[in-house]
């Protein structure tokens, strides 16, 4: 068995791209909607099995801008299973103390599962330890949208000053204006694309890419992409020998 990476090697902030619900659900000649109740088995397992590996914030691709464009009858299911995900896991939160956050264009998501984001992130605003974040309605182009528009309107207003623009300042006009970036992003079902997904935010990030579809992926399966990332050397622009501490003289 291999060892854990030590905890300065495992990433703070993980992005998953849930992908393979359909395909799970198709191998078992079972319909769509299978696959997706066996995904948010799976967002449960997962959600606990990387605060249990060390990880402070999870990222989870729950629902893209694109999303809206599948046939009505999967985009309704997808909706009822959200519905019943939120209704059913607000306790759970409170008493293993998980904040959840939300990211993307959630003002256009049904008015009921509104209501309850709103709920459980006024219910859990006060936890620190651990962070679940749920990707809704969102784009990172989309994102990019909003984040300029915001920020114009802040130039305009005076708030910002255009010539000073820097990648800091804009950043705080994205969606994930206060939260880390991720360290690693992985995506399930051996798709090896990031299909719209943080691409301002993941710039620097580690990827994995595994074949395991999403409603079968485990802690294992989290572990070994953590392991994986821990052999990685991340450079930010840098050289090998730059990373290196530089000896001092005796």
């Amino acid at each position: 068995m291999s060892q854990a990476p030590a905890p300065a090697h495992i990433p703070h902030h993980v992005a998953i791209i849930m992908d393979g619900n359909g395909r799970w659900a198709k191998q078992r000649g079972l319909p769509r909607i299978e696959g997706h109740r066996r995904g948010v088995e799976t967002v449960r397992t997962t959600t606990f099995a990387a605060r249990d590996l060390g990880v402070k914030m999870l990222t989870l691709y729950a629902f893209s801008v694109e999303n809206w464009k599948r046939p009505q009858d999967e985009v309704g299911a997808l909706m009822g299973l959200l519905e019943y995900y939120l209704k059913k896991e607000l306790e759970t939160f409170v008493r293993d103390r998980v904040r959840l956050r939300t990211i993307g264009r959630t003002e256009e998501m049904p008015a009921s599962i509104q209501k309850l984001l709103r709920a459980t992130m006024e219910e859990t605003k006060q936890f620190t330890d651990y962070t679940l974040v749920l990707a809704l309605n969102y784009g990172a182009r989309s994102e990019i949208v909003d984040a300029a528009r915001a920020y114009a309107s802040a130039v305009a207003a005076g708030k910002e000053k255009l010539n000073d623009g820097s990648w800091q300042s804009f950043s705080r006009y994205l969606y994930t204006a206060d939260m880390p970036d991720p360290d690693l992003v992985i995506r399930t079902s051996g798709e090896t694309r990031i299909s719209n997904f943080l691409l301002m935010q993941a710039a620097y990030a580690e990827f994995v890419f595994t074949p395991v579809l999403w409603p079968d992926f485990t802690k294992a399966d989290l572990a070994a992409a953590i392991a994986e990332f821990a052999k990685r050397e991340r450079r930010f622009g840098l050289t090998s020998e730059q990373l290196k501490p530089t000896a001092t003289s005796k």
